[in-house]
């Protein structure tokens, strides 16, 4: 990981539940991230939800995303 990328965290299955149902969305409701992007690396398999914590101006922003 390159100091300037942003941090991508794989979401457990309960996670991943606990936030489909605050969000009362599902899987295919969230935004796409593809399985071949560099920024994933090794160990992120298709279905996965990603947290995406990017740091901007001392605040952390956090974004989710499904690998297709």
């Amino acid at each position: 990981m390159h100091i300037l990328q942003s941090k991508h965290i794989k979401l457990d299955e309960k996670e991943s539940e606990k936030l489909l149902s605050d969000l009362n969305i599902s899987k295919a409701q969230l935004p796409k991230i593809l399985s071949s992007d560099p920024c994933l690396g090794e160990g992120f398999e298709v279905g996965d939800i990603i947290k995406i914590e990017r740091k901007k101006d001392n605040k952390i922003n956090v974004y989710y995303r499904v690998v297709v």
